[in-house]
């Protein structure tokens, strides 16, 4: 899951709140300077303000510029990038104003809205499965025609049973990979991969806490089974008490030393993903390898400053035997409301131009493949976009984010619990197979874009 992420996403300042409407300062008279003249100038100042701004308000009302509603997960800085690289240029050339709301809780916000009748007209949502859900309750609307289908793999702008597309990624990552500080031998890394103290986790994130675990487990099976047995398992046609999966969460149980240290679990569920890799900047070094997507290493402030590599995660999960396989996750975007300024914006965000200005603001990756980026730039980011728009690479879309949300959730509340009590997976994966098995679940058919 993205922080986004989330699960994560994804990053900095989501903490949803509100800009607050700025004053202007009313300067002091300059001394000399007849106080009612400067009263006068500030009065008529302040009408044409006033009046300006009724200007404004009626154009809108009449119509003479439209508006589109847009809910997505950026506040902060984010959403300023999201703001000066993407939805500004758009007004400016398509005269359509972007009523843009973010919320790092937007599934609640959106899941009210649905609920009283007010939905935007376009969503960003980390989740496919989540987005396939309202497809089924007919809220979104089909994008056939308004998106280049064939610029987009099939992992990315999935089809749904009725052979329609209802989503399509703004920004995508990479999530099979493991970051090391810039000077870290390979025999380094592999010393610390047996050492559960040497892994820098974090399993916070509010209210879904928890997905850093689901990723790893997700990016094991993968690694160890394949991308054919990984799709069974998230199309929700594979046992979660199967071998295959069992074998995924113990692997990872060891590599995490579950069970084994009240101080290492302490650390583990206490701290927030965000946060993990700090102490790899800490003398001594707290922690060297970190299982996280590629958006940590541009916003993690000690990745930037220990000059973070990565290496694939099958160079060092046990038993990886899959070939050139990567999981991925991504923001998408879906359209609720089919007004002509809300097409109007889905073309665009689909566009090369819309993608590429994106992933320059964020320093993040895109994967239309109009919009290859610049021969630029640091090694790890050209390799990381190079292995995201490779044909000849399986992508394989985050197992959780396309579930159902309630196993998606489910599956985030187990990983905690079997860090601390890993005698009980057992009944854990009963419970998430228990899950699966209910009826009246939307599961994805296909979340890889390949499979051998």
């Amino acid at each position: 899951m993205d922080p986004d992420r989330r699960h994560p996403g994804h990053g900095t300042d989501r903490d949803g709140t509100a800009t607050a409407h700025r004053r202007v300062p009313v300067q002091a008279p300059v001394s000399g300077r007849p106080r009612g003249r400067a009263r006068t100038v500030t009065v008529v100042a302040s009408c044409l303000v006033l009046l300006a701004a009724a200007v404004v308000l009626g154009a809108r009302a009449v119509g003479r510029e439209p508006t589109v509603t847009l809910l997505g997960n950026w506040t902060g800085r984010d959403e300023a990038n999201l703001r000066r690289a993407v939805i500004e240029p758009f007004e400016r050339v398509y005269h359509v104003h972007v009523d843009y709301q973010g919320s790092s809780a937007e599934s609640q916000v959106l899941g009210a809205d649905v609920e009283a009748g007010t939905p935007p007209d376009v969503v960003v949502l980390t989740g496919p499965g989540e987005l396939a859900d309202y497809a089924g309750q007919k809220q979104l609307q089909p994008l056939d025609g308004l998106i280049p289908r064939e610029d987009f793999g099939t992992s990315w702008a999935t089809p749904l049973a009725d052979g329609h597309v209802y989503w399509f990624p703004l920004k995508a990552d990479l999530k099979s990979i493991v970051w090391y500080p810039a000077g870290t031998g390979e025999g380094q890394r592999r010393a610390a991969r047996d050492d559960p103290a040497q892994w820098c986790v974090g399993m916070g994130s509010g209210a879904t806490s928890g997905w850093p675990g689901t990723d790893w487990i997700e990016d094991i099976l993968l690694q160890q089974q394949g991308p054919r047995v990984y799709q069974s398992w998230t199309s929700g046609k594979l046992s979660w008490r199967s071998p295959e999966v069992r074998r995924a969460w113990t692997t990872w149980g060891r590599l995490m030393g579950a069970g084994t240290s009240e101080k290492l679990l302490r650390r583990t569920l206490k701290t927030g993903y965000a946060e993990a890799s700090a102490p790899v900047t800490a003398t001594p070094r707290g922690c060297t390898l970190e299982h996280q997507a590629s958006f940590i290493r541009t916003q993690s402030t000690a990745w930037k400053q220990a000059d973070g590599r990565y290496d694939p995660s099958a160079a060092l999960i046990p038993g990886a035997t899959a070939k050139d396989s990567w999981e991925v996750s991504g923001d998408l975007v879906a359209l609720l409301h089919a007004t002509p300024q809300a097409k109007r914006l889905i073309r665009y965000l689909s566009s090369p131009a819309a993608q590429r200005a994106w992933a320059d603001a964020e320093s993040a990756f895109s994967v239309d493949t109009r919009a290859r980026p610049a021969a630029t730039g640091p090694t790890w980011h050209r390799t990381l976009a190079t292995t995201l728009l490779s044909p000849a690479a399986t992508h394989c879309f985050d197992a959780s984010d396309a579930m159902p949300p309630t196993v998606r959730d489910a599956f985030a509340e187990a990983v905690i619990d079997y860090l601390a009590h890993p005698a009980r997976l057992t009944s854990l994966l009963t419970t998430l197979d228990t899950l699966r098995s209910a009826p009246g679940r939307t599961w994805l058919p296909s979340v890889c874009d390949q499979v051998p």
